[in-house]
């Protein structure tokens, strides 16, 4: 049955019909791509990155980590911002806020000067931008004045912002790369320089495959390859990790963050609002399956806004931040025990063989039933529960109190589905 519900959201002061933008990659590098995204249901998008320099591409310049088939792993590009020339690019973005005014064009802008941020930023204004973004994260720039270089720089963060909010008025958001211990610092920086906004994450700086006939990393231009930026599904727990400490910093908390890295289902959508996001961007979903993938997001979110009873987006944004806390502060009195449902149990052995060789010896093999049995050596690591190829087969069960410790309620995860 089909659920619709309001997902439209504001945005650093710009209404969105829904969170769901397409990111500055490839994905949204002319007009024809971004109407139709735009004609598909996506509220909006971050134009691919635009700059006073003109990138001179290699070939190939993609790998993935799942050579049989879809889905991806992971995805690794060598790609750089805009081969298009800039006024071209400018171009396109006017004509799409003059045909497409209700949906949200962002202009996404890299300089290696202030000077060059500045007259991006204008061109960005003249070309009826309604935010602009600075990439200040790209891990494959041929110029160490661009990209994440500079992201990991705190000084030219904060420089570059003051030159962009120094000649607009446009809200601009920072893009934070990963490539870097505490994105809290440069984030910061950005905010100081006048940024209404943060965007993260740009993708991290990796090698994918090694080829064993040019003896060199994938993809191979001319025998050789180059370390540079790795998305997907894989990247995922990394973006939530660095979204949810900038969430969780006092100076940072009342920023409106833009999610990306691995988005792809509407469950990766779910996650990245609850932990405060209030903008979400996708880029190597789109390459693996289409512009179409926005309606399951629309559905499944929607779907799950019903279910529980959620009316608007607002009703549950960054609601997991206060329980997402310090391992200092988790609850270590107890112990959660794995109960084995001996009705679903294939007799595969494979909790057995883990927990024997990689865990706590903590399970006997009945070998004429061919069932696990718990003994007493269990520690309730669950690693036991999350080997076990069956579904609910192996659950959260029996409560052990360590000695000494006080009895109280307390919640944990019943279903695994």
């Amino acid at each position: 049955m089909a659920v619709k519900k309001d997902l439209s959201i504001n945005y650093l002061g710009v209404p969105c019909m829904n969170p769901f933008f397409l990111s500055s990659s490839p994905v949204g590098s002319n007009y024809d791509m971004v109407a139709k995204c735009f004609e598909t249901g996506w509220g909006g998008v971050f134009y691919k990155t635009i700059g006073i320099f003109v990138a001179d591409e290699c070939s190939p310049r993609f790998d993935q980590t799942n050579k049989e088939g879809l889905p991806w792993l992971g995805f690794k590009n060598m790609e750089q911002i805009s081969d298009k020339p800039t006024e071209v690019n400018f171009e396109n973005i006017m004509k799409l806020k003059r045909d497409y005014p209700e949906h949200v064009v962002v202009a996404s802008i890299m300089g290696s000067t202030e000077e060059e941020w500045q007259e991006l930023a204008k061109m960005a204004d003249q070309a009826g931008a309604d935010l602009i973004e600075g990439n200040f994260s790209c891990p494959q720039m041929t110029s160490h004045a661009m990209g994440s270089d500079v992201g990991t720089n705190p000084e030219l963060v904060r420089s570059y912002c003051k030159a962009v909010t120094s000649v607009t008025t446009t809200p601009f958001i920072a893009k934070m790369t990963p490539n870097i211990t505490n994105m809290e610092i440069p984030a910061l920086a950005a905010l100081e320089g006048g940024a209404a906004g943060v965007s993260a994450i740009n993708t991290v700086k990796s090698i994918t495959n090694l080829d064993f006939e040019n003896m060199t990393a994938m993809p191979v231009v001319d025998g050789k390859s180059s370390i540079s930026g790795y998305s997907g599904a894989a990247v995922r727990p990394i973006a939530l990790r660095f979204i949810a400490q900038l969430m969780q910093n006092e100076r940072i908390a009342e920023t409106e963050l833009s999610g990306i890295g691995g988005i792809e289902t509407w469950r990766d959508c779910v996650e990245f609002l609850l932990l405060g996001c209030r903008n979400l961007q996708v880029t190597t979903a789109i390459m693996q399956y289409g512009y179409r993938i926005v309606e399951d997001m629309l559905s499944g979110v929607s779907h799950f806004m019903e279910e529980r009873g959620f009316d608007k987006l607002e009703d549950f944004i960054g609601k997991a931040i206060p329980n997402i806390i310090p391992a200092e502060e988790l609850n270590r009195d107890f112990k959660l025990l794995p109960h084995f449902d001996d009705e679903k149990c294939i007799g595969c052995g494979r909790c057995y063989i883990s927990c024997y060789d990689a865990a706590h010896q903590a399970i006997d093999w009945n070998q004429e039933k061919r069932r696990p049995e718990l003994n007493d050596n269990c520690v309730g690591c669950h690693l036991c529960l999350n080997v076990c190829p069956v579904q609910e087969c192996i659950t959260p069960g029996e409560i052990k109190w360590k000695e000494g410790r006080g009895q109280r309620n307390i919640r944990y995860k019943m279903h695994y589905e």
